[in-house]
């Protein structure tokens, strides 16, 4: 891929396998291979409806590796800063499977790996931002310090550069080493970026506020950095969403859904649609709108990517 990016996003990838029965994970007999990970999720979703993206990493040079670097690439993902280090392993994650939508029970293998390694010296400034935007969530912040530096670098380079930032909390908590780190880290991260796209459970554990409006309130007027992010969109599951701008507030109503199936992934799926809006130049209400109703599609499917539309599906349903 030649010329400039629309969206960059730093994070690790890993190769998913998903039981084939529900139940406890070590009663499984067979598993289906996918792919797994929150910024690559994103970038899947962004790719299928046409963005030019960008995703840099860390792979080891092994079978899993391969398999992720060629789903990433045929999906039409800049690949060109992923690294395959033959003296690392690449992240492994087992997942069972639900029928009943709740969430499924998962297994990590992740620690130390190749992703895990990343170090702020593998940031290509100039193809960084060569893009419009960048994306990222807390997850890869979480997976060793030095992400956390890479992702911090990286926010502030593109804010620097008058690029847009997103950012997806998207806690998980036992990769940190305490409750209050997490807070205090992922709180560092959201006051970087422009767009912010916290669940209603994770803003009331990272700011102590109940309402989706005095959390999007502390986000937008509490920081360090003057008015804050400048987009807060809170999620709130079956219900929708609440947003709030410098010009514009209020609540986005959930898509209904015959079947929730699996609820992982949901989040990538929102974040898709709200990015690709705004990028598009379409209303804060309609960004958030397409943002709700790829989320509803996402836990319609028992993948993380699955339910992610192509711009085809997405025009043809007037989103």
């Amino acid at each position: 891929m030649s010329g400039e990016l629309d969206v960059v996003t730093f994070g690790e990838a890993m190769m998913m396998l998903v039981a084939d029965q529900p139940g406890p994970l070590e009663h499984a007999k067979a598993f289906h291979k996918r792919t797994a990970g929150a910024e690559t999720n994103v970038a899947i979703g962004l790719a299928r409806l046409g963005l030019k993206v960008g995703w840099a990493s860390r792979l080891g040079a092994d079978s899993m590796g391969r398999y992720l670097l060629a789903e990433m690439q045929g999906e039409g993902i800049d690949c060109s800063h992923v690294v395959s280090d033959p003296t690392q392993r690449t992240a492994l994650q087992f997942k069972g499977r639900v029928t009943d939508g709740s969430d499924p029970p998962i297994e990590y293998h992740r620690k130390g790996s190749a992703a895990s390694r990343m170090q702020v010296s593998d940031v290509d400034v100039s193809w960084l931002r060569s893009a419009r935007h960048l994306h990222s969530t807390g997850v890869f912040a979480a997976i060793s310090e030095n992400c956390f530096e890479v992702q911090r670098k990286t926010m502030t380079l593109m804010r620097e550069a008058g690029k847009t930032v997103s950012f997806d909390p998207n806690l998980r908590p036992t990769l940190w080493p305490s409750i209050q780190r997490m807070c205090e880290g992922i709180n560092e991260l959201a006051f970087l970026a422009d767009w912010v796209f916290p669940g209603i459970e994770e803003g009331r554990l990272l700011t102590g506020r109940q309402t989706p409006e005095d959390i999007a309130g502390f986000y937008r007027r509490g920081g360090p950095r003057k008015g804050g992010p400048s987009l807060v969109v809170i999620k709130l599951g079956a219900d929708g969403a609440y947003f709030e701008s410098a010009n514009e507030q209020g609540y986005v109503p959930g898509f209904p859904v015959d079947t929730v199936l699996d609820t992982v992934g949901a989040g990538d799926g929102f974040a898709v649609g709200v990015i690709s809006a705004l990028l598009a130049g379409l209303p804060l209400r309609k960004a958030v709108e397409r943002g709700a109703w790829i989320g509803a599609r996402a836990v319609q499917v028992l993948g993380d990517t699955e339910g992610l539309p192509t711009r085809d599906v997405l025009e043809q349903a007037g989103r």
